[in-house]
């Protein structure tokens, strides 16, 4: 089951922390991207453009195998 545009999503934690991006960067993500909902907002290659929420967060890139639909 693929994610794309305009799917309804949640991160799942362990493909995220276990991943070269998180390596890269600060560790300490949002509960806020395991715990709501997402939408995906645009595509490019294997990266996902995610908004969460009604709050004002910041959208983020993630890959699509680090996201799954929310159910």
């Amino acid at each position: 089951m693929s994610v794309k545009k305009g799917d309804v999503v949640r991160v799942v934690r362990e493909k995220l922390e276990n991943s070269l991006e998180a390596a890269a960067s600060d560790t300490r993500f949002p509960s806020y991207i395991f715990e709501t909902k997402g939408e995906v907002l645009d595509a490019r290659g294997d990266y996902l453009l995610v908004q969460f929420g009604h709050v004002p967060t910041p959208n983020m890139w993630l890959r699509a195998d680090q996201l799954e639909k929310f159910e």
